[in-house]
This record gives C-alpha cells, sequence and structure tokens, in this order.
C-alpha cells in the first residue's frame, strides 16, 4: 500500500502531522508493507527567493497580532510539538520560499533518501539554530543524508534542476482537492487533512488495508497550515 504525504517544511503541522503518522504506522500489523512518499506543496510559493524574515514577526503582520500575541500562537504550536517528543523554537526561525527545498528533496528521492534528509530539515528548521534558506546549510544537510555534496551543489545551483517534479506534485494536489497541508492520501481512496492523533492514521491505515469503499476526505480536527501561509491555531 502506497502513503503520499503532501506538505511543506514551513509548515508546523506538517512537523508535527509527519510524527503522529509515524507513530500510527507503527501501530498498524501491516507496516512493512506500505511504502510512504513525500509530495511538495509549497504555502508561500510566490515568496520571493533569498529573502527572509522572522516568523514570529510574520505571524503578527498576517493576524494582525502583537508580537507577544504571535508569541503565543507559536507557544502553542511548541507545545503541540513537545508532546509528540519534538524540539520546538519559539524564537529564532525563518521564514521563505521553500521551492529549492522541495528541488533537494525531490534529488534525495531519486537517490533514496527522501525521509532521512526531510527528517533533518524540518530538525533543522522547528528544532535547531540553523537556517533551512541557507544554501550552504541545506548543502551540509544534504550530505548528513547521505547525498552527495557535488551533487546538491549542482541541484541548487540549477533552478531547473527537478523544479518540474514540484510543480508536477502540486497540480496534483490541486487535482485531489488538497488546499491545505499536511495532506494524507492512502493508495489514492482515502485522504487525512491535517495532523491527526496517530490513532486516526491506524485506523485509517486498516480502512485502506480492508479495500473498503471510503468517501472521508477529510478527518475532522485536524491542524493545517493554508496556501497564504496561515496556520491553524485553535483556540488562539
Amino acid at each position: 500500500m502506497r502513503v503520499e504525504i503532501w506538505a511543506d517544511i514551513a509548515c508546523p503541522w506538517c512537523y508535527v502531522g509527519k510524527a503522529r503518522f509515524t507513530k500510527g504506522l507503527a501501530g498498524f500489523a501491516h507496516r512493512d508493507e506500505v511504502e510512504v512518499v513525500f509530495r511538495s506543496f509549497e504555502l508561500d510559493p510566490h515568496g520571493p527567493k533569498g529573502v527572509t524574515a522572522p516568523v514570529v514577526e510574520v505571524l503578527a503582520k498576517k493576524y494582525g497580532r502583537t508580537l507577544d500575541e504571535a508569541r503565543g500562537m507559536e507557544e502553542h504550536v511548541a507545545a503541540s510539538a513537545r508532546g509528540e517528543g519534538l524540539e520546538y523554537r519559539v524564537e529564532g526561525r525563518d521564514n521563505g520560499n521553500t521551492f529549492d527545498i522541495h528541488r533537494l528533496l525531490h534529488l534525495a528521492a531519486a537517490r533514496g533518501r527522501q525521509e532521512e534528509l526531510l527528517d533533518l530539515v524540518y530538525r533543522a528548521n522547528f528544532a535547531e539554530e540553523r537556517s533551512v534558506f541557507d544554501p550552504e546549510v541545506l548543502v551540509a544537510l544534504a550530505v548528513e543524508a547521505g547525498l552527495e555534496e557535488a551533487q546538491a551543489r549542482t541541484v541548487l545551483a540549477d533552478d531547473q534542476a527537478y523544479a518540474e517534479d514540484v510543480r508536477a506534485d502540486e497540480r496534483e494536489a490541486a487535482e485531489l482537492g488538497a488546499n491545505a497541508v499536511p495532506f494524507f492520501v492512502l493508495d489514492r481512496r482515502y485522504g487525512i487533512s491535517g495532523g491527526q492523533p496517530a490513532e486516526v492514521f491506524t485506523q485509517a491505515l486498516e480502512q485502506a488495508w480492508a479495500g473498503r469503499e471510503v468517501t472521508a476526505p477529510e478527518a475532522d480536527g485536524g491542524e493545517t497550515c493554508e496556501p497564504d501561509g496561515a496556520c491553524a491555531v485553535p483556540g488562539a
């Protein structure tokens, strides 16, 4: 069975959702027979390349909040992340265009190292004091994931390398009706939107495995990030 996950590394609920999915998959009896594929989705595809801004400032501007209120929103997400055993920095994170990161993730997919690189990029972006919008940081992460440094540098230097692969993923997301991430598709029959609890993923995997005709494009209560960069913060 194949599970496809549309996500953006700038999306905190994608970071949390991946951890929850991994736990849900661990509770699935046929987990060793599940192929997981990560697909590209940009929250801000029109953002200028090379331009970054602090996440807290971006949130304050987007929601019309004070900086303190924006930090509170981030603290809410941080609490959810920490509840899954993930580290999460509220201060000091950058926000920017993620197209180059997605292109590099497609290189990693072609070399069989996609999840390794994705996990490293998530950790660098949300837990460490390294900006994933710095090409040198991306190269270092690629090498840590098992890619060749020269290949990573070649891809980052060529704006067209794997660009069509990223766009193809995004077109497919639109065709499937995915307008927020994370978005999980099980065997192209069952879709789940948002960072659901682990048990929801386990149940969905069981249903998909059983071959039922399920029409459930979304499960209630999942936190998502939308294409304008807005991330759901319940109660904020």
